[in-house]
């Protein structure tokens, strides 16, 4: 979608859709609406009243202009209560969603500033999200904005820069929720490594790409474990952007489990039917790099995704077995079904030492407990760096992500000790979204280090605000906004 600026009166632009908050129970009270409502005889309030509409956030009322204004249609947008950034991603969002058989949009954002900008130009990008690549004829969706121009009282730089800022952030989102949504039996972890291999070439990205036979020179038993059962090859996938005169070196790794039955310890059927989205993950890491490749950002990012199947082949791994992992400890297997920590453990190990990056940071659909803990919309957040953590949690902040951090109990360590092998791979029946993250832990060494637990919110059952059914593309957003803060530090 092609989003532009401009400081045009609202009544004089031609457009399908002028889209304008309104933060009063009384539309005409707002400035911005008093000149509509002038234009239309006083009918706005009226209309609203009848509506009842008030001026609460998530409401709207679409209404059309009947040649009083340039524009076909008006949107008004509740943002009652809301601050100047999530009433900018309202308006942003509105617009798309309002825009089933109109192209073009206006939207009214007054004295915005930069942040606000962005998060117009964010929503408004994802909020026409479509996953539609397996529909055909007249299944496939119609229409749809294709171009919106942010009405602001006086452009300048900041506001650009948002624009391009906002664009590259949505674009990263889009990739992982496409990557999310696409059926396993074109996505897996072959097709994976194509297709970011392709992405990492487009943007000067350095890709290297490790089939089953380098895995093994790696020594990476337990990812290499998991994958036993599955007639797909494994891969690991890293994408290295090194742009000149960076200072930090920040190492993402991502779960790329493109298809999860459970292994041996087989899924139910019910829980099995979503399992194409195991490697939210690894779309999350190579929508990261993606997006901040794409804004130039000053700090060198290594993506890394260990990519597989978790299947039930006759040479699947098995619940007992001990594997020794790439940094040499011995892990005992108690359930199949807990593979993600397996194939990230070797990836961790494998990425301190070989990488020696400033940070690590994971992401993985990990937990169900995690779940069950925080619900489907907020991710787990762990880390002993503290300052590292704080800072996360103020991007999360200004995307809107949901995060809470979560302690890495060591009164609950004592979980993994294996009476045969080094550890096991998964505590008792109680805090298994902690045990998780204890496990991954043992893999990191002295390396500041923060995991992600994603497995609610990377996919939704149902839209939620701004989040659609299916991929979400969870903690792209985030996390290039806590790119952009460390880079920016002396």
């Amino acid at each position: 979608m092609r989003i532009t600026l401009s400081n045009d009166s609202l009544t004089d632009i031609n457009a399908d859709l002028l889209v304008v908050g309104v933060s009063q129970s009384t539309p005409s009270k707002d400035r911005v609406i008093k000149a509509l409502n002038k234009a239309y005889g006083g009918g706005i309030d009226k209309l609203a009243a009848a509506e009842g509409f008030e001026g609460k956030a998530s409401q709207t009322l679409k209404f059309p202009s009947a040649g009083t204004i340039k524009a076909k249609w008006v949107v008004l947008v509740g943002t009652k209560d809301l601050n100047a950034v999530d009433a900018a991603r309202a308006l942003g969002h509105a617009a798309a969603k309002a825009s089933s058989r109109q192209t073009t949009a206006a939207i009214a954002l007054g004295k915005a500033n930069g942040e606000a900008v962005r998060g117009a130009t964010e929503s408004c990008i994802l909020g026409t999200y479509r996953y539609d690549d397996y529909k055909t004829g007249d299944r496939k969706a119609k229409g749809g904005l294709k171009q919106a121009k942010l009405v602001i009282a006086k452009t300048a730089t900041e506001h650009r820069n948002a624009v391009k800022a906002g664009s590259a952030i949505a674009e990263g989102v889009a990739l992982a929720r496409d990557l999310v949504n696409m059926p396993p039996n074109d996505l897996n972890p072959v097709s994976f490594a194509d297709i970011s291999k392709k992405e990492a070439a487009k943007l000067g990205i350095k890709a290297t790409i490790w089939n089953k036979k380098k895995i093994q020179a790696a020594k990476m038993n337990l990812f290499l474990a998991v994958n036993a059962g599955s007639a797909i090859e494994p891969r690991l996938i890293h994408l290295h952007y090194a742009p000149k005169g960076a200072k930090k070196k920040i190492a993402f790794v991502g779960k790329g489990l493109t298809f999860d039955a459970g292994g041996l310890c087989i899924k139910p059927g019910k829980s099995m039917a979503d399992m194409k989205c195991d490697m939210g993950g690894g779309a999350t890491t190579l929508g990261i790099i993606v997006a901040a490749a794409k804004m130039k950002l000053p700090i060198e990012i290594h993506a890394l995704i260990g990519s597989t199947e978790n299947q039930l082949g006759a040479a699947a791994y098995r619940p007992g077995d001990v594997y020794t992992s790439h940094d040499g400890k011995k892990v005992e297997i108690i359930n199949t079904d807990a593979e993600g920590r397996l194939v990230l453990a070797d990836v961790l190990a494998w990425t301190r030492d070989n990488v020696k990056p400033d940070l690590i940071v994971d992401h993985a659909t990990l937990t169900g407990a995690c779940m069950v803990a925080l619900g489907p919309r907020r991710a787990a957040m762990y880390s002993d760096y503290q300052e590292y953590a704080d800072a996360y949690k103020k991007a999360a902040d200004a995307s809107g992500e949901k995060y809470w951090q979560l302690p890495l109990d060591k009164d609950l360590r004592p979980m993994l000790n294996s009476p045969i092998a080094d550890l096991k791979h998964i505590g008792g029946s109680y805090g298994g979204s902690i045990t998780a993250a204890l496990f991954l832990q043992e893999f990191v060494g002295d390396t500041p280090w923060m995991h992600f637990d994603i497995a609610g919110p990377a996919y939704l059952d149902g839209a939620h605000k701004r989040s659609p059914k299916g991929g979400t593309g969870f903690g792209v957003a985030t996390a290039v906004r806590f790119l952009e803060k460390l880079s920016a530090k002396k």
